[in-house]
């Protein structure tokens, strides 16, 4: 059987929804690994937000995306909600139908068993905070209704090599923003510790981000040394990954371009703030955290100096 590209032969469909932010799917990727190495036959797709769900296309862990973002899809999450024509013939197009949505009162789950035979099975939306699990590996528990057990928990993600990097002696990667305040070291602390490897190191800077930190970014770059220093704003997800895994070291936040920066294979530092770092930890043994007793706020400038320049050697 085909899946319509006339590129892959196929044998049965696999949807996997997953909705939320980068990191969210960062850490589904295994999923996505597993299902295809356990049914490399199978057309996969993913319906989720095209941005990140794009990256699993592009390392060859799904076939197709298909954007999460429609009013047709609206009736499914009613109580026998009036369902969409087209989405109904979707999703009878599937044999196994497994879903990350949030769901509380299983509204998707019963409208999507009126329009298909496919074997359902719900998994969280979210992990766990409160259990000493990573999340990567409390996502792939699922899988084993289709007896899929010990599948490998780190996401990875294998883009190919930048074609535009440079080769440079030493180039970090800096991202200082999140997806919540609480979990960003302050400007003024990024601004001392940029201004102190510009004064007496050679290294090169790579700044990226995305809306929620555009304007931090441009604050920063603004009083750097132009040469040295470079921005990569609101780029396409996979074109920050190759650039990221192809510099010395990233440095970050608890955040999606951080599990984005881990799966994609670089060496890495993230200065920890409040969350549970058993379950969130960019899943990577290239990937350091650094926290301090006291909080976030109170890590010292001088603590992650000298974490980097020991980790760049």
């Amino acid at each position: 059987m085909s899946d319509g590209s006339g590129s892959r032969r196929t044998r049965g469909r696999i949807l996997v929804i997953r909705g939320g932010a980068l990191g969210d799917f960062i850490v589904t990727l295994p999923v996505l690994a597993a299902l295809r190495q356990q049914f490399p036959e199978t057309h996969l797709e993913v319906l989720g937000y095209p941005g990140p769900a794009s990256l699993a296309v592009e390392a060859g862990h799904a076939d197709a995306v298909r954007p999460l973002e429609s009013r047709g899809l609206a009736g499914f999450f009613a109580r026998q909600g009036e369902l969409d024509r087209e989405w109904s013939a979707y999703f009878a197009g599937f044999s196994v139908i497994l879903s990350f949505l949030y769901d509380p009162d299983w509204h998707f789950h019963d409208n999507v068993a009126r329009v298909t035979r496919a074997q359902f099975i719900a998994g969280p939306h979210r992990p766990d905070d409160t259990v000493a699990r990573h999340a990567t590996e409390q996502l792939l528990v699922p899988l084993e209704r289709l007896a899929i057990f010990d599948a490998d928990p780190v996401p990875r993600l294998s883009l190919g090599a930048d074609p535009v990097a440079v080769d440079i002696a030493t180039r970090i990667a800096v991202h200082v923003g999140s997806g919540s305040e609480t979990k960003n070291w302050s400007e003024t602390r990024w601004r001392e510790l940029l201004d102190r490897w510009m004064e007496d190191t050679t290294w090169r800077l790579l700044l990226v981000g995305g809306e929620a930190e555009a304007d931090r970014v441009r604050r920063l770059v603004a009083t750097l040394p132009p040469a040295r220093c470079e921005m990569r704003l609101n780029r396409p997800l996979a074109e920050v990954a190759r650039e990221v895994a192809a510099c010395t070291l990233f440095v970050g936040h608890d955040s999606g371009v951080s599990h984005l920066a881990a799966a994609a294979g670089a060496r890495g530092l993230v200065l920890w703030g409040p969350t549970n770092e058993t379950v969130w930890r960019p899943r990577s043994d290239r990937f350091l955290t650094l926290r301090h007793d006291g909080g976030l706020t109170r890590l010292p400038v001088e603590v992650v100096d000298a974490r980097v320049r020991g980790l760049v050697g």
